[in-house]
């Protein structure tokens, strides 16, 4: 059994003994000496369970919203078996699904104990309508890091404590999902956020040393500093860019082959550059902004305190079922310890933010076989590989 499929039984295991406990029972009505195609009833109903909580949790993983709720909440009373369901925030009924919508007007009034105090609670629907089947109702709290959202409720014609039960539960399986929700936006959020910083990390320095070298080319060779203005121009454009959080190789590249001619046009033969690509590896997604930092430091590294020619290869190889990039200079390199520091975020905020920022992003998206390997040492330069795998669910150039 895979750790994925250990996850959902983890998760749905009490969610199958509530709901499968109530379609166990649809199941049998009726018809007990039929064999169902799906094997007994017990089977049939922890089928018919799974395949509805697959269909309410695509809805409730957009978070606790009037549009997400209205698409769980008849998915969610199928699961309970019960008359009606409504799904709540902290303020108002965001959906109602089956009889007794009148009831609405009084749910928050019903569950203000409950978001106060976490703890779910039954209670008597009070209802003076003869001919209305809601009698009694119960509520469970949705919490997400022990805050209470919301609740849900169920009603049905009587006191029942399996109900309250399997209530508590579907409610513990919503809370998961929502859960999940906001860990999503987490992602989100923190990959936007990373973006920024690589974005602000785009040194002042180089963009005034860039517009400098182009200027020095206006009146010698005006064609030149055309070229490097459009140069500056798409490579700015590429690197503020608004929208995907992923990009192609062959995007990633040549920015960085911008990058490159407006380095090029300030230190000229001091920096010379091999790029070697395989063609069957540019359209390999890959996170946004991933390589340019590497290049970056790659020059500063290469430059910094060298009077004599530097040089840069960079290659994108097809390593089947992986591209691999190489970075290498022959620069002053860096001692193990300190980049093993700037690894684990102890570098401070000046130092080898481009590194560790690429290093977690790759880590987040691809997992932790995937991070930067880096080979350096005082005085013998620095060489960075980075493994992509080819495919990978969620990922995908714009």
């Amino acid at each position: 059994m895979t750790g994925a499929a250990l996850a959902v039984l983890i998760v749905l295991g009490p969610l199958l003994l509530a709901g499968g406990y109530v379609l166990g029972r649809r199941t049998g009505r009726g018809r007990p000496d039929r064999t169902s195609d799906v094997g007994t009833p017990v089977e049939h109903a922890t089928f018919e369970t799974l395949h509805t909580a697959s269909l309410a949790a695509p809805p409730l993983r957009a978070g606790l919203t009037e549009e997400s709720a209205g698409k769980a909440a008849r998915r969610l009373r199928s699961l309970l078996g019960t008359d009606a369901l409504c799904l709540t925030d902290r303020d108002r009924v965001l959906a109602w699904d089956g009889l007794g919508e009148h009831h609405g007007k009084h749910v928050m009034d019903h569950v203000q104990t409950l978001l106060a105090s976490g703890r779910g609670t039954a209670f008597p629907s009070g209802c003076r309508d003869l001919d209305c089947p809601l009698r009694w109702g119960v509520a469970a709290p949705l919490t997400v890091d022990h805050r209470v959202l919301g609740t849900l409720v169920a009603y049905a014609p009587r006191e029942s404590a399996v109900l309250a039960r399997a209530a508590g539960e579907v409610a513990r399986w919503v809370s998961v999902q929502l859960e999940l929700a906001e860990l999503d936006r987490s992602r989100t959020q923190l990959i936007e956020a990373e973006i920024k910083a690589l974005r602000a990390q785009i040194s002042p320095h180089f963009i005034f040393n860039s517009l400098a070298a182009i200027a020095s080319f206006v009146r010698t060779d005006p064609g030149r500093a055309r070229e490097l203005l459009l140069e500056f121009a798409d490579f700015t454009r590429y690197s503020f860019r608004r929208h995907g959080d992923f990009t192609t190789l062959a995007d990633e590249l040549h920015s960085i082959d911008q990058y490159l001619a407006l380095v090029r046009a300030r230190f000229g033969d001091r920096l010379s550059v091999t790029l070697q690509v395989a063609p069957e590896v540019l359209p390999v997604a890959m996170p946004f902004l991933c390589l340019q930092p590497l290049v970056e430091n790659a020059v500063k590294h290469g430059l910094e305190g060298k009077i004599t020619m530097s040089h840069i290869t960079i290659s994108a190889l097809d390593a089947g079922s992986e591209a691999e990039v190489v970075i290498e200079d022959d620069g002053v390199g860096m001692d193990p310890e300190r980049l093993r520091r700037i690894l684990r975020g102890e570098g401070g905020l000046s130092t080898g933010i481009g590194l560790l920022n690429v290093d977690e992003r790759l880590r987040q998206v691809y997992g932790d076989d995937y991070g930067l390997v880096i080979e350096t040492g005082v005085g013998a330069g620095m060489r960075i590989a980075v493994r992509i795998p080819k495919y990978r669910a969620g990922v995908h150039g714009t």
